[in-house]
C-alpha cells in the first residue's frame, strides 16, 4: 500500500465520520431548540465538527501531493 492510498482510504474514512459528526450537530442543535438538550452541548458539537473537518483537509491535501 503506498502513501497515497493510504491517504485516499483516511480520507474516505474521514468523510463518512465528519457526515456523522455534522448529523449530530443537526440532532443537537434541534435538541436545544426543543429545550432538551443544553446550550453548551452545541460548543461540543461544533469543536468535534471543527476537527473532524480540519483532519478531512488534511487527508484531502496529503491525498493531492503529486
Amino acid at each position: 500500500m503506498t502513501l497515497k492510498t493510504a491517504a485516499l482510504l483516511a480520507l474516505l474514512g474521514m468523510i463518512l465520520l465528519t457526515v456523522l459528526v455534522a448529523a449530530d450537530l443537526i440532532k443537537t442543535v434541534t435538541g436545544v431548540m426543543r429545550d432538551v438538550v443544553p446550550a453548551v452541548a452545541i460548543l461540543k458539537s461544533l469543536i468535534y465538527l471543527l476537527a473532524s473537518l480540519a483532519v478531512t483537509v488534511f487527508f484531502w491535501v496529503s491525498h493531492r501531493q503529486p
